[in-house]
C-alpha cells in the first residue's frame, strides 16, 4: 500500500489576486505553478504545518486561516492528501524564498498556467466561492 503524503497548502489572497509559486524543475510535478505549502509532519496538526511552511516558503505570517477543500489525489509515483486553506489574513509581503518564480494572479489567469493534476480540486472550490458572491 503506497503511503500517503499529507500536505498543509494555502491559498493566499489579496483583493482578487492568488499568490502562487512555480515548483522548481527538479522536484516532483517539477515546473508546474502551485499554492504553496508543505508536507504535516508526525504529529502535526495541519493548521501548524500551514503556518511553519507557508513562512519559510513565502516569509509570510498567518494571522487567520479558513479551511477550503482536502483533495486526495494518487499521481501514480505518489499519493498526496492536500489540505487546503484560504488564508486572506496574513503580515509580510509573500516572497518565494526557494528560488523559485512566483506572482499574484486572477481566478481566471489561475485557469490557464500549468498546475499539478491534485490543484484542479482548488480551482473548482475557488470557483464555488467566486460564484456565491
Amino acid at each position: 500500500m503506497k503511503k500517503i503524503v499529507e500536505v498543509a497548502v494555502g491559498v493566499i489572497k489579496r483583493d482578487e489576486h492568488y499568490f502562487i509559486t512555480k515548483r522548481l524543475e527538479h522536484v516532483h510535478q517539477g515546473g508546474k505553478w502551485e499554492f504553496p505549502g508543505g508536507k504535516v509532519e508526525t504529529n502535526e496538526l495541519p493548521e501548524y504545518a500551514l503556518n511553519r511552511e507557508l513562512k519559510e516558503e513565502v516569509n509570510i505570517d498567518v494571522l487567520g486561516s479558513s479551511p477550503l477543500i482536502t483533495i486526495d489525489h494518487d499521481y501514480g509515483d505518489k499519493a498526496v492528501s492536500l489540505i487546503v486553506y484560504l488564508v486572506e489574513n496574513f503580515s509580510n509581503e509573500p516572497k518565494a524564498l526557494e528560488g523559485q518564480q512566483e506572482g499574484w494572479f486572477t481566478f481566471e489567469e489561475l485557469l490557464s498556467l500549468d498546475l499539478p493534476a491534485a490543484n484542479k480540486g482548488i480551482l473548482d472550490a475557488l470557483k464555488s466561492i467566486n460564484e456565491a458572491k
